[in-house]
């Protein structure tokens, strides 16, 4: 071996250029199943929360005494904060997967967040459901 083909690097066979290509066709393959997720998910959030309106609304209409129209206005906010997390989750997803795909398409090795979009979610959803509680259970104190 020369001095100069050692400073090149190692000799790229083709088995592992097979193996590179391989790698990149299965870590695109993983994007689009992550991408997958997130639109199952968000359309899961989305339903929840056009189906608990619903659900309220209906419930509203066969008695409306003070309790249900307070149920019923809490579910009408809590919906809705639920439609719009989904809304907002599918965007966010899916610029995530464009960059991350520009990333690679550029022969660049995507940055992982420390603060990814799954943990941020995941908080944005539990403050939701405080705010869901504190707008369904009464708060009267007497």
């Amino acid at each position: 071996m020369t001095d100069e083909s050692a400073a090149a690097g190692p000799l790229q066979t083709s088995p592992s250029l097979d193996r590179t290509t391989l790698a990149s066709l299965r870590t695109g393959l993983a994007l689009d199943r992550t991408a997958r997720a997130w639109v199952r998910t968000t359309l899961t959030m989305g339903s929840f929360g056009f189906g608990m309106v619903g659900f309220f609304r209906s419930l509203r209409q066969a008695n409306s005494n003070p309790d249900t129209i307070r149920l019923h206005e809490g579910a009408i906010y809590f919906g809705t904060a639920l439609i719009v997390l989904a809304a907002v989750s599918t965007v966010l997803a899916a610029i995530s997967q464009w960059l991350t795909l520009r990333h690679l398409r550029r022969g660049q090795t995507p940055n992982i967040s420390q603060w990814p979009l799954t943990i941020t979610i995941s908080f944005l959803v539990a403050l939701l459901f405080v705010a869901g509680l504190w707008a369904v259970f009464p708060r009267d104190v007497t």
